[in-house]
């Protein structure tokens, strides 16, 4: 990118319509090329707004909103000097400012999960392993209520319920993401919520499979030992090469958000291998029918 070159192109792409978050990440990474053209450090460029290199790596990486002020002080030492670029790229900063879908549940969200909402949203591919639960995306109502009551004491069950449901809508929307879910038999055995709860989660998942955007696999304890023992995990691919792949693996109170390429590598060559292990598809469609005949 040179000096003053800037793309103002991205509000029409998939990732930007269906939320801020991705939108942030990708203004942050024009932010950042503009800084590296300039050859300015990112010493330099907090000072100039009166601010650290901690924050601008903050807005570089999408981590925050951004401020008019500071986007046209940045503008101003970047050189972009254009006023139709700086206006487009101001429009642009506006809806990255704009909240999510998910902000009238804020007070039920800590903010590193707000953050995979919007991510999980705007990717073109969801690759996840789940080790203990059926994933969020997939989980029937009931089981959502059980899994919800279990983690929060029973607080706020009927919003948390609806949350996830919402969620979920991204399988519908035109242009939405694939999901590739690879599940431990463990999941489908632990009779969450009780054995009928379970059978229609089982019930649940054989629809589910059976979608053109949905791929299901079970690793089956025949399997046996797995390089992801005990470690449940989620990769994230977006259409945009403003977008890195993202690892995100949840814990009980915080997350990890992995972008460097040696972590990529390997999350992806464990999911590869993990896949490899698990039943195919069509043998999953088998092992589910056998459980919730079980279940009867």
């Amino acid at each position: 990118m040179t000096p003053d070159s800037i793309r103002t192109d991205i509000i029409g792409t998939p990732a930007a319509e269906r939320g801020p978050t991705a939108l942030r990440i990708m203004v942050g990474t024009q932010l950042r090329r503009l800084r590296e053209a300039r050859k300015i450090s990112p010493q330099q460029a907090g000072e100039h707004i009166r601010g650290s290199h901690a924050k601008i790596s903050r807005l570089e990486l999408g981590r925050t909103g951004y401020k008019e002020r500071d986007i046209v002080d940045l503008l101003d030492l970047y050189g972009v000097e254009d006023p139709e670029q700086r206006e487009a790229f101001l429009k642009l900063v506006a809806k990255a400012n704009e909240q999510g879908w998910w902000h009238g549940y804020a007070d039920l969200l800590p903010a590193w999960f707000e953050n995979y909402l919007g991510l999980e949203g705007a990717a073109k591919s969801i690759r996840t392993f789940e080790a203990q639960l059926i994933p969020g995306l997939l989980q029937t109502e009931d089981y959502a209520r059980a899994v919800v009551s279990l983690a929060h004491n029973g607080l706020e069950t009927a919003r948390r319920v609806e949350l996830r449901s919402k969620r979920q809508q991204i399988l519908e929307q035109p242009g939405g993401p694939t999901l590739w879910a690879v599940l431990d038999e463990s999941a489908l055995r632990r009779a969450v919520g009780g054995r009928d709860v379970m059978r229609a989660q089982i019930e649940h998942l054989q629809r589910m499979s059976q979608r053109q955007n949905v791929t299901i696999q079970v690793l089956p304890y025949a399997a046996g030992g797995h390089t992801a023992v005990g470690c449940s995990f989620t990769i994230l691919r977006f259409a945009e090469p403003e977008l890195p792949d993202i690892v995100y693996i949840e814990q009980l109170q915080s997350a990890q958000y992995l972008d460097r390429p040696s972590d990529l590598d390997l999350y992806r060559q464990v999911m590869d291998q993990l896949s490899l292990q698990a039943d195919s598809p069509v043998k999953t469609q088998d092992r589910l029918a056998k459980v919730a005949e079980e279940l009867e």
